[in-house]
């Protein structure tokens, strides 16, 4: 079923969210996060999908075609949700969609182990869209469990069909295509059972319905439209001008006829009417799953597990371990692979100069093309490829375990002392892959304030393209360079706590955000923990590498080709006897040596802009005057050329913390400014982690120096 993809990921050029007429039978799918909704609609649409964002919203709705029987539906992979009380961005996109996108229906996807909490979605979603299919996934792991679920009779309550599949094993796709076809092709829609609320509050919907029927023209249901506005939802009249140009806050008829109903609800005793709806759904799902599951279900098995996850005394330290094992594996299995691909690279730099002389290139083309684009990208990619395809598909298991939430939920209790939102724990463990990716996840914090606390701060942590850099300082300084096992793992440990220094960074810069420039209260939000899974190698492989690695690996050549360009020029091209590169460095000398650097390291970090990983190399560049980036043989070479050039422990130390904390690459400040769209807040979070790295290094090597330490 497979064509080619058109655009995916974050950044991805994309046409508007809404189908266009003629691109087949709409159809929504919705349903709560974590319930495999988007394997699902993976295994449904192949590659035949794009990504955008609902327009007005920075929240991403995939579409993707679907041919069955010679019949094309356009599935629209909805974010996932709770409800559709418009309590956040994603609830408010997939309420629009539903009300609004041209949907001729929709499949609301449950988890089969954890069904009662999935069907107050399914019920809300009933309330809009009569044509609706339940699809109840992850039967596979419901039968581990013990779990049956009565799929006919919980159909026969809820008035629309019910199918059960197994999407990860793509299971039941069939069935499931078969049930949608029925129901679409069906002259009539189904008649679901109604969700049944408080007599006081159905007689004060019913009381609107005549007004709203001559106002809605039969494109929202009466009676839902109703209930929002009586309780007073202040995202919908928005939407209703938007889609229907009528502003139900200025229609003084029936703000006359809310008003009256209102006050027959109070009277009747219904002071939070909210409270009594969610209440009413809450009840009404717990009916339909007793039908569903006559046995009740199961205990999920996850309970000891958690208990050692989650509780605090050894939550922590099995986090950290965990944190540890990784950046082990990731330094000792990328050595080797990273040595064989700089080898290969650097072998196509010779058959590329080759080729320039025997074409008689001029030496500056051949200096500017082939020692500088060439050289530059082809170092970029043996030092981030290995460990990216190591640390990335690592941390995809742990995702797919289900034991990312569970470090949300450790360092929740932190991000709310710092008056911040604990999603921003999820944020920043996806900016150690990689920043602007973290900055990108930031969407899913629903408080703008608290969003733009996590974008500013999400750089204090370091991303992929820094741990080289780490790495090898930490390697030729503090633990040695002779590769043993040992020395892998304290350099794993010595960069857990380097990570450690960026997380604890960013508590305090995000407490110090919300006491200062973002006031305000934490917001409260809902962490679902998702049952433990057994992960998917195979797909974790695949979309880890096509989908992470080699998106951050091509989005970091694009930026490190022209940077290459850049960095030859500074070099080679002079002004009275002496290079732009040299000038620069002598320039900031002074101050580099006052924080414990040279200029010859600053310089490194301001021409490192676009790839962090070039730093090091261009240190050896400037070092040795050679006017094009350096390798070396080994480890113990680089460190006797960057002692030799007056490095000491003291010096080493300060560059890893300047590492740790300096301005985002380009890639990430370009992000944070598609992001923020603001020039004033993109400028703010350089100058954050800049600001707080030079104040750290100078304050270190002022106390190493009124010690005598050096």
């Amino acid at each position: 079923m497979g064509l080619t993809r058109r655009a995916t990921g974050p950044g991805a050029a994309a046409p508007p969210v809404r189908p266009a007429e003629g691109s087949g039978t709409v159809v929504a799918l919705a349903g709560n996060p974590n319930v495999g909704k988007s394997t699902l609609f993976n295994a449904l649409t192949g590659l035949r999908q794009h990504t955008g964002n609902w327009p007005g919203k920075t929240v991403e709705v995939a579409q993707g075609q679907c041919l069955r029987a010679g019949r094309n539906y356009t599935l629209v992979d909805l974010p996932g949700t709770y409800s559709l009380l418009a309590h956040s961005a994603e609830e408010e996109v997939a309420r629009d969609f539903l009300c609004f996108g041209g949907a001729q229906g929709a499949v609301v996807v449950c988890d089969a182990t954890c069904l009662e909490r999935n069907l107050n979605l399914v019920l809300q979603t009933l309330e809009l869209e009569p044509r609706t299919l339940v699809c109840v996934n992850l039967l596979d792991e419901a039968a581990r469990k013990h779990i049956q679920v009565d799929l006919p009779a919980l159909s026969a309550y809820l008035g629309v069909p019910v199918v059960g599949i197994s999407a990860g094993r793509e299971e039941g796709l069939d069935d499931l295509l078969e049930a949608l076809n029925s129901l679409l092709s069906a002259p009539e829609p189904p008649k679901p059972r109604p969700v049944r609320y408080p007599p006081a509050v159905e007689f004060a919907a019913a009381s609107l319905r005549s007004l709203l029927e001559s106002r809605l023209h039969g494109k929202l249901d009466p009676r839902w439209t109703a209930l929002r506005l009586l309780e007073g939802d202040p995202t919908l009249p928005p939407s209703l001008m938007k889609e229907l140009d009528w502003d139900p806050e200025s229609d003084q008829p029936l703000q006359e006829a809310l008003a009256q109903a209102r006050a027959q609800l109070a009277h009747s005793g219904v002071e939070d009417l909210g409270g009594v709806l969610a209440s009413s759904l809450v009840r009404a799902a717990h009916e339909a799953a007793a039908v569903a599951l006559p046995q009740g279900g199961a205990p999920s098995g996850g309970e000891g597990l958690d208990r050692l996850l989650t509780a605090r005394a050894t939550g922590v330290p099995t986090m950290l371990l965990l944190l540890a094992a990784v950046l082990w594996l990731t330094i000792e299995g990328s050595n080797y692979p990273s040595q064989l691909l700089s080898a290969g690279l650097f072998w196509v730099q010779d058959r590329l100069t080759d080729l320039f002389l025997w074409l008689g290139a001029p030496e500056w083309l051949h200096g500017a093309l082939v020692l500088g684009v060439y050289r530059v990208l082809a170092w970029v990619i043996s030092v981030m490829l290995p460990p990216m395809a190591i640390f990335f598909p690592l941390f995809t298991l742990l995702e797919d375990f289900g034991y990312l939430p569970r470090v949300a939920f450790l360092l929740d209790h932190a991000f709310q002392k710092a008056q911040a939102c604990g999603k921003q724990a999820l944020t920043m463990c996806m900016g150690f892959g990689c920043n602007a990716a973290g900055v990108v996840g930031c969407r899913i914090i629903d408080s703008p304030r608290e969003r733009l606390i996590a974008i500013l701060t999400n750089s204090f942590v370091p991303c992929n393209g820094r741990f080289p850099t780490l790495i090898a300082l930490i390697a030729m300084f503090f633990v040695g360079t002779s590769g043993g096992w040992w020395q892998g793992l304290a350099s794993a440990l010595l960069l857990t706590a380097v990570i450690l220094l960026g997380v604890v960074m960013t508590f305090a810069v995000s407490r110090l955000l919300s006491g200062t420039l973002l006031k305000g209260l934490p917001s409260a939000y809902a962490l679902e923990l998702p049952p433990y899974r057994r992960p998917r190698v195979g797909q974790v492989l695949i979309r880890s590498v096509l989908d992470r690695t080699l998106f951050v690996l091509g989005r970091a050549a694009a930026v490190a080709a022209p940077a290459g360009l850049v960095i030859w020029l500074c070099a080679n091209v002079t002004v009275g006897g002496t290079s732009i590169l040299n000038w620069c460095t002598g320039f900031l000398d002074p101050l580099g040596r006052l924080v414990g650097l040279d200029g010859t390291i600053l310089m490194a970090f301001l021409l490192g802009f676009p790839a962090n990983e070039i730093v090091i190399p261009i240190i050896l560049m400037s070092y040795l005057s050679t006017g094009t980036i350096q390798d070396t043989a080994s480890l113990d070479a680089l460190r006797e050329l960057l002692v030799a050039n007056g490095w000491t422990w003291l010096t080493a130390l300060c560059t890893m913390l300047f590492s740790l904390f300096h301005w985002p690459c380009s890639t990430t400040c370009l992000t944070i400014a598609r992001e923020t769209r603001s020039v004033r807040w993109t400028l703010l979070s350089v100058a954050l982690p800049a600001g707080l790295g030079m104040a750290l290094c100078f304050l270190v090597a002022s106390v190493a120096r009124l010690l005598g330490l050096v």
